[in-house]
């Protein structure tokens, strides 16, 4: 039964973010919706939720239907109260007292620390403040629940543990995702939506194979195209040719059948249906100067510790070596960006760092979680100006490529969107034009397209890098060596399938 129906629905802003969606969802549905950063992903969870009006088309919902929506960002009412507080407020005051053990059970069923719970929001993590909302709204026992970005801020334990409780809600309460993490819409989803601006594909699967279906769509749309615009342009070719027969021998049937020619062509080419190209939120392309070192980076059981000195883990004997991509696994405080910030530190200031021996041909190409390598006081046009030595028009266009269109180009970086941020950091990176990649949650903001972008660009430049990331695509896409951190220390494996099951195991 479908519990929301939407026929020929669209939303247009300054263009059409999608249009004639025609879409049930129902019992047992878990729908995917991808589309790049900015495309109407969150509008839509909108429009189902009826907090925003489509510019076209219907949205039917059955009677008395409760859409609990958990949205990406925190409300600034929220960070003042605890974690529970804020699930418990939503609660409707009538269930306040007699139902309050509907905020325990989802508490508990998420797996949150009893001292956590009376912490202000304001005090915890983007990943525990993310938990915070998707309880908050399971609590009001939806009929309808939807989740944009679901998985942002969330470690690998803790996605792991999102996709259990997802797979154990009742299946008549069905589930809509807006999602940039492959593995998780993989795992979590059955249908998936992807979102265009003419016409919006649905498939019965999860991502992976759904994606793999709408590329052979596309793929038999351009070939179909292809041939009709070449039958069209031939039919064009004959009528051209018996006009010119006609106009010369003066024959009445020869002018009629030019005219049908001509018709017909023209309805081929009123018919045909381009195939789809998604326009790019901005190309990512990387650089590698290259080196002749074949060991970029030697560690002699280094030692990682906390900013107050306590040992996490040794690293031991290890070289990273030219070509290698190298991904650090290990669960959430087990020392990865304090590993990566060792690295750096080596790096930037040499000798300074014991046994750690860098190759002073090495260049660095760095990026942490927060982006810090661009200041949100600074404006992106400045930024590149001055530190890459380019000049106000090189720098515009190098912007616009990247994009950061022309509007934003002189506003504050702290004011630019996540996704335009991530994209002006590895525009930043391009331009540093380094030989070693050090990259702490590089995904974190793309969007897929962005993420396989980047995939293609360290592969193509055979660049070598270490990397920490809770993002399972991309690591099983880049890595070509694995460094699991775990009892206080560091160790090469295989490849990095035990360590999802362990992680997914425990979250289960």
């Amino acid at each position: 039964m479908a519990l929301i129906s939407l026929k020929s629905l669209g939303v247009t802003m300054s263009a059409p973010l999608f249009a004639n969606l025609d879409l049930t969802i129902g019992a047992g549905d878990r729908l995917g919706i991808v589309a790049a950063n900015g495309r109407g992903k969150s509008t839509l969870l909108k429009c189902l939720t009826g907090e925003m009006e489509p510019t076209s088309g219907d949205i039917t919902r059955t009677r008395g239907l409760r859409v609990g929506h958990v949205e990406q960002s925190v409300p600034p009412a929220f960070l003042s109260r605890s974690f529970q507080q804020v699930v418990a407020d939503a609660m409707p005051a009538e269930q306040a007292e007699s139902e309050m053990w509907r905020v325990d059970v989802a508490l508990d069923s998420l797996d949150v620390p009893e001292a956590m719970r009376e912490r202000e929001m304001r005090a915890l993590s983007g990943g525990w403040q993310r938990l915070a909302l998707i309880a908050r709204v399971w609590v009001t026992d939806p009929d309808v629940l939807l989740l944009d970005e679901p998985t942002n801020h969330l470690d690998l334990a803790r996605i792991s543990q999102l996709e259990s409780w997802l797979n154990t809600l009742p299946r008549e309460v069905p589930v809509v995702i807006a999602s940039h993490d492959r593995a998780f819409l993989d795992a979590a989803t059955n249908r998936t939506l992807f979102l265009r601006p003419e016409q919006s594909p649905v498939f019965a699967l999860p991502y992976s194979p759904a994606r793999q279906a709408l590329d052979e769509v596309d793929a038999s749309t351009a070939r179909k195209f292809e041939r009709d615009m070449k039958v069209a342009q031939q039919l064009r070719k004959q009528a051209a040719k018996l006009n010119n027969i006609g106009i010369n021998s003066g024959s009445d049937l020869l002018t009629v059948k030019t005219k049908q020619l001509r018709e017909r062509a023209e309805k081929l080419e009123e018919a045909a249906v381009s195939a789809h190209r998604e326009k790019s939120a901005g190309a990512i392309r990387l650089a590698n100067r290259g080196t002749h070192a074949k060991v970029l980076i030697t560690l002699d059981d280094a030692t990682v510790e906390t900013p107050d000195g306590t040992l996490l883990f040794r690293t031991g004997k290890r070289h990273i070596c030219q070509g290698d991509r190298i991904v650090l696994l290990g669960r959430n405080g087990v020392g990865k960006s304090r590993f990566v910030s060792l690295i750096r530190n080596a790096i930037v200031e040499p000798d300074t760092v014991a046994n750690v021996k860098v190759t002073p041909s090495t260049v660095l190409g760095y990026s942490d979680q927060a982006l810090s390598g661009i200041s949100g006081d600074d404006t992106p046009l400045a930024m590149v100006s001055r530190r890459y030595d380019v000049g106000e028009q090189r720098a515009r266009s190098l912007l616009a490529g990247a994009g950061v269109l022309i509007e934003m180009q002189e506003k504050r970086i702290g004011v630019l969107s996540g996704g335009q941020k991530a994209r002006l950091m590895m525009l930043a990176l391009r331009l540093a034009n380094p030989n070693f990649y050090l990259l702490d949650e590089p995904t974190n903001h793309l969007d897929i397209d962005g993420q396989e972008a980047l995939e293609e660009e360290l592969l193509k430049h055979q660049a070598s890098c270490v990397l920490a990331s809770h993002d399972r695509s991309f690591i099983r896409a880049i890595g070509n060596r694995f460094w699991l951190i775990e009892k206080r220390k560091l160790t090469e494996v295989e490849d990095p399938e035990d360590f999802f099951r362990e992680v997914a195991e425990a979250g289960s």
